[in-house]
């Protein structure tokens, strides 16, 4: 009783720093994203900073593991905190200053990511050395809850924040999360792994150990690459809801929002039910119902007739759409926490990420002329199809994998 009491105290004074720094992060996001948006209108502006915060996890993200398992991890986690938190207090300075020039939120955003970078995977690899194997469904799914949630407040904050205080305040704001995180990690003892490394640095070789991790396991494998070619379709979806609401079935932003929250609420409320459950046996069969949630809610959302009465509908499938996505990507990271050695977790996770993170602006290249010439909801009902193709070649490779 006592240990699991353990594992639960350090478990949860981590997640607690990171979902208030995180809360804070995204609020200051939300509030430069607007505070650029309602200076300069320019659609052009605010598309270059959606993707600054990708352009470091494309150059960075494979090579970062690396650093991840050779260093100490606490080490790693507490200083990217700090770091991201320390560029949000220098770029107050310019405001106090003067008005910064609009682009250099871009620069800002992109710069804040590197610490993003390190950060992610190295508390999902600090994880599984804090929490039993039998309990990790468990914690990532009350992970996914505080993250879900702080996600959905963060950009209320930030809107909350914007009304009353003065832009170098907001962002003096993030350091005080950091310092939060970084305080929570640094009072919880987290166990370290003997270095495991040659002395010398080869990027490449030890890279090419992070993806051997994937080729080593051929079920692993399957879904990764399945899942990263489902996310390119998928990964739109999501910046594609306004447009579904203001332009295919004409209601308001209130609706609009009423959507957003209820994707978000949906991820939530898969996460607590899965924390309550606690235990998936067959974590790959559950990841491929969860695909095969976001084929039949997606397929669904892009054949809805254009009525408002219709819209109700699509609320109720990006709902259920949010529930999905989690029911994925939980046994996914637990399945990868189980079956990888810690000791390759950080490569093996950096890679993980950058692979997703490329599917987005990946994504929006080919959605965006697509949806232009052939309307939004076209992209939800082929979205819809290519998912339902992929998780069924995924699954049916998997089930042969099994009978060998």
């Amino acid at each position: 009783m006592l240990k699991n009491a353990s594992w639960k105290q350090k478990f949860f004074t981590i997640a607690l720093g990171q979902t208030i720094s995180l809360i804070g992060s995204s609020a200051v996001q939300f509030s430069l994203i607007w505070w650029m948006a309602s200076k300069t209108e320019s659609p052009m502006l605010l598309a270059l900073a959606g993707l600054s915060a990708y352009v470091p996890q494309f150059f960075l993200g494979p090579f970062v593991g690396v650093w991840i398992d050779r260093l100490k991890r606490k080490q790693v986690i507490i200083i990217a905190d700090l770091f991201t938190g320390m560029i949000a207090l220098m770029f107050s300075v310019f405001f106090f200053i003067g008005e910064p020039p609009y682009w250099s939120v871009c620069i800002v955003l992109g710069v804040r990511a590197i610490g993003n970078i390190f950060q992610t995977p190295a508390i999902q690899s600090v994880t599984p050395m804090l929490v039993p194997h039998n309990e990790l469904v468990r914690a990532n799914s009350w992970n996914q809850f505080m993250q879900s949630g702080s996600l959905m407040l963060g950009p209320v904050v930030g809107a909350a924040m914007y009304a009353i205080l003065p832009m170098p305040i907001i962002l003096i704001s993030d350091m005080a999360g950091a310092i939060i995180a970084a305080t929570t990690v640094a009072i919880t003892k987290i166990p370290e792994l003997k270095p495991q490394l040659k002395d010398s640095y080869n990027f490449i070789s030890e890279l090419k150990d992070g993806i051997s991790v994937f080729l080593q396991d051929k079920k692993l494998c399957i879904v990764t690459v399945a899942a990263a070619i489902c996310m390119i379709f998928y990964m739109p979806i999501s910046s594609f809801f306004p447009l579904m609401s203001s332009s295919y079935f004409h209601v308001t932003v209130w609706h609009a929002s009423i959507v957003q929250f209820g994707y978000a609420g949906g991820m939530m409320l898969c996460s607590l039910l899965i924390s309550l459950y606690g235990t998936i046996r067959n974590k790959l069969k559950t990841v491929h119902l969860g695909l095969l949630g976001l084929s039949i809610t997606i397929f669904l959302c892009g054949i809805l007739p254009q009525t408002e009465f219709a819209f109700w509908g699509f609320a109720l499938l990006c709902t259920l759409m949010g529930a999905s996505g989690n029911f994925y990507n939980i046994p996914y990271i637990a399945y990868m926490q189980e079956t990888i050695p810690k000791e390759k977790q950080g490569r093996a996770f950096s890679i993980m990420n950058s692979l997703m993170s490329v599917t987005m602006p990946l994504g929006l290249i080919i959605a965006g002329p697509f949806a232009e010439v052939h309307g939004v909801s076209s992209w939800f009902f082929i979205s819809g199809i290519v998912f339902i193709v992929i998780t069924g070649m995924s699954f049916f490779l998997i089930r042969m994998q099994d009978k060998r």
